[in-house]
């Protein structure tokens, strides 16, 4: 059994023994049971060695074989193993394994160090067969490392043990690095250095670059260093027909981009060993600023202003007034201190309530001369909010990480929760809002007695930006899959209908798929899918993701 899973958790999200420290825990629960009605505790399987699974469908030759291509530590059909390599960390997955259904499980896992590995294992894979499943960090929302439906024998390559930084270049600010490396090791060896790539989604701290690449992931930092796409110069991909490497150049006029075709394939096109990647100097200077508008809207208008002006702060997010009012919750004590009721007394007596308003964080960061005059940019633009000093976005990127870690007690209690996100052009993005809102509390109130829907606007562009929405309810018993399926779908029809992204950054995996068709059109569809059959034939990449859907006739 391998080593490097043993200490997260199999069930929830993150590290064994952390939790997300809930200040007052009475008042928030109450707070729950009052707009959600009465929760009562999940039970969930209480160790793995619980699942049952059948035995790997590989025969003895052929588990022989992949031995001699790995070696005999990095092959394992150790039923923990598969089970770990099952899932990713959505709603859904988390629903299944708690409960100890694991419908699906790889029939081996393996575990390449060299990119001749991988060559190999699609060789005899393509010749056997085989499903196989490339896996980063396993923290995929949509789908995106489950083993396929199909009745073909599958194999993860759990891609962790290429994790090294092999070049980089102080002369041209980027960096050759091997695709399993995880983001914080990444980030450590960047800054000894003196860059860092600025790239930090929510699950930083347990995913990888091959990962982020794979789905087009944007981190918290964005608005200012762009998302992975823009921070990847040149890839390799491995796939069943022969090894693709884009030029190694900052920019080209070579036709379409070969490049962006491969960023974002999600595992279905091959097997992504290694990018060339942007850096940044690490930034001499950070500017926190916190504002609370008296609405949504308001808000949004002072941010598309400053972002129009070319200001770029790294961290931008605007909290609608339900996430506003939630984030209180959170950092509030039972006991107040004397020092938070006179703030509390500032903002009402100054007109705003933190009950009913938007709440904007924003972080600069880079040279000292700079962020100092963009900190100042900024608060001109947003004058219309009521300024709140560094602390609410100094105590935010101190616990930006722990977060997720909340859904586990949610889970605990038996509360579907669950996040998805989209963006919209500015002149679009109200009605988007709006609609998802609506969307996402009719199809919750068909089946449950009350819902939480709060959302917050982040990675902004002069063009649009994305919003991000959580919603909340009561489990239905017996029928939690049926249900959170029911408010998926809605919410995901209503975006579309209203012209927004079906995903930002979180990618398609199987729970999108159905929808891929009629986002990119027909045609644009059936010319990825031409892609999928050139670099895949055999369908035996990451089956069941992203361009398996059949384009509308």
């Amino acid at each position: 059994m391998v080593n490097n899973t043993e200490k997260l958790k199999w069930w929830g999200w993150g590290r064994e023994g952390e939790s997300y420290s809930i200040r007052n825990p009475q008042g928030f629960w109450s707070f729950l049971e009052q707009n959600l009605g009465p929760l009562q505790q999940s039970t969930r399987v209480s160790s793995l060695n619980d699942i049952s699974l059948p035995p790997s469908r590989l025969a003895l030759k052929d588990l022989e074989d992949l031995r001699q291509l790995f070696g005999e530590k990095d092959v394992t059909i150790d039923d923990t193993d598969r089970i770990i390599h099952s899932f990713g960390k959505s709603y859904v997955d988390l629903l299944r394994i708690r409960r100890g259904t694991v419908e699906r499980a790889p029939d081996v896992v393996v575990f390449p160090q060299r990119q001749e590995q991988i060559q190999d294992l699609l060789a005899l894979a393509s010749r056997k067969s085989w499903a196989v499943v490339p896996f980063g960090g396993g923290t995929s929302v949509v789908g995106g490392v489950e083993v396929p439906e199909d009745s073909k024998p599958s194999v993860t390559l759990d891609l962790r043990r290429m994790n090294r930084v092999l070049q980089i270049d102080r002369n041209s600010y980027t960096a050759v690095v091997q695709s399993g490396v995880m983001g914080p090791a990444l980030e450590k060896e960047l800054n000894a250095s003196g860059f860092t790539l600025g790239h930090f989604p929510q699950s930083f701290e347990f995913s990888t670059l091959g990962g982020w690449v794979a789905t087009r992931s944007a981190g918290q930092n964005s608005t200012k260093y762009g998302k992975i796409e823009n921070m990847v110069t040149s890839l390799r991909l491995v796939s069943p027909t022969g090894v693709l490497d884009s030029p190694m150049v900052p920019a080209d006029a070579a036709g379409p981009s070969l490049l962006q075709c491969l960023i974002g394939s999600e595992g279905a096109l091959g097997v992504i060993t290694q990018a060339v990647v942007r850096l940044h100097p690490l930034p001499q200077s950070r500017a926190f600023g916190a504002y609370l508008f008296s609405d949504f809207a308001s808000g949004v208008d002072a941010v598309k202003k400053m972002l129009q002006a070319d200001l770029r702060p790294a961290v931008l997010r605007l909290s609608d007034p339900e996430e506003t009012a939630m984030a209180l919750l959170l950092a509030q004590s039972p006991r107040p201190s004397i020092k938070e009721r006179l703030g509390h007394l500032y903002i009402r007596l100054s007109g705003f309530d933190l009950h009913s308003g938007a709440l904007l964080l924003l972080i600069f960061e880079g040279p000292e001369r700079l962020v100092s005059v963009a900190k100042k940019e900024a608060h001109r633009y947003a004058r219309a909010g009521l300024y709140l000093g560094s602390l609410p976005a100094r105590n935010w990127i101190k616990e930006r990480f722990r977060h997720p870690y909340i859904r586990d007690d949610l889970l605990d209690r038996s509360v579907m929760v669950d996040t998805l996100e989209t963006a919209a052009h500015w002149q679009k993005l109200p009605e988007i809002y709006a609609a998802v809102r609506q969307a996402l509390s009719d199809s919750i109130l068909a089946t449950a007695s009350g819902a939480l829907v709060f959302g917050h606007l982040s990675h902004g562009y002069s063009d649009g930006a994305s919003l991000y929405f959580t919603f909340m309810a009561k489990q239905q018993p017996g029928q939690e899959l049926a249900q959170w399926q029911t408010v998926k779908t809605a919410a995901t029809e209503a975006i579309l209908k209203h012209g927004g992204a079906l995903s930002h950054h979180h990618g398609i995996g199987s729970m999108h798929k159905i929808w891929t068709s009629t986002y990119l059109g027909k045609e644009g569809f059936s010319l990825l899918a031409e892609l999928k059959n050139k670099l895949d034939p055999q369908n035996i990449m990451n089956p069941g993701k992203l361009f398996d859907a059949s384009p509308e006739s």
